[in-house]
């Protein structure tokens, strides 16, 4: 079977449209979301529309969980933006979704990890970025389940990425944001920022065959970028949202 993932489309249907435009071209049916899919500064309410309407199976990033959880502590910036735009029941959809899935036997999806939607799986900060985690802590943020599957698939920290934990350990994918290339974390003990350093559409396909070695395609796809940076002007987000969108860099970078 031939599987596509996506993950982290943070408001951004235009990227959505195109991943989808792209996985139909290629003729692949099977579809997964990753989670974190209507906070952003750019379309929340026709993001979630469409992966309604689609019916594609998504599992609850930490985003779209915050959009219920985290309203009586006043939602601001990228969630407060979503939950403006969104319905009730859009929001009662997103909150409803699994916190894991087995779109195939032998492949695990989560945001995060197994257990966490706010936890990287393959990435930690360090000095201000992120850099790859030690196989012993991956393992460890797998634990039994994730060690135990052929495949596992894991967004949250938009890094695309491939890694085969040794012996018999999975193959590990996170196909990076479809959406947002970039953000910076301000809060918490370690700041830091996190960069596509490109702005094209992220996705991954997933090839699995029963008796053969699973493989995966990281795919970067161009679409109208522009769109989506002008939109995020229209609606009033601070100058990182157009940067980032049009650059997979955020602005301090540029200082570098």
């Amino acid at each position: 079977m031939r599987l596509a993932v996506i993950s982290d489309i943070h408001g951004n249907v235009a990227a959505l449209e195109a991943a989808l435009d792209d996985i139909a071209r290629r003729g692949i049916t099977n579809i997964i979301c990753l989670g974190d899919c209507a906070s952003g500064m750019c379309w929340p309410n026709e993001t979630t529309r469409l992966l309604m309407d689609k019916n594609i199976p998504t599992i609850r990033g930490n985003h779209d969980r915050w959009l219920t959880d985290r309203v009586a502590e006043g939602l601001k910036g990228q969630d407060g933006f979503a939950f403006k735009e969104t319905s009730g029941d859009q929001r009662a959809w997103l909150y409803a979704l699994p916190e894991r899935l087995t779109p195939a036997p032998g492949i695990l999806a989560c945001h995060g990890t197994p257990a966490s939607d706010v936890r990287n799986l393959l990435e930690d900060p360090r000095h201000g970025i992120l850099v790859p985690s030690p196989l012993s802590a991956i393992r460890d943020r797998l634990g039994a389940d994730g060690m135990a599957a052929r495949v596992v698939l894991c967004g949250h920290s938009h890094q695309s990425s491939i890694i085969h934990l040794p012996g018999d350990g999975p193959l590990v994918v996170n196909p990076g944001s479809l959406g947002l290339p970039g953000f910076r974390v301000t809060r918490g003990d370690h700041p830091h920022r996190a960069e596509a350093r490109s702005p094209h559409a992220r996705y991954a396909i997933i090839h699995a065959t029963e008796g053969a070695k699973p493989m995966a395609e990281l795919i970067s796809l161009v679409y109208n970028w522009e769109s989506a940076a002008q939109r995020a002007e229209e609606v009033g987000a601070n100058h990182a949202w157009p940067h980032v969108l049009r650059t997979g860099y955020l602005p301090e970078s540029l200082d570098e």
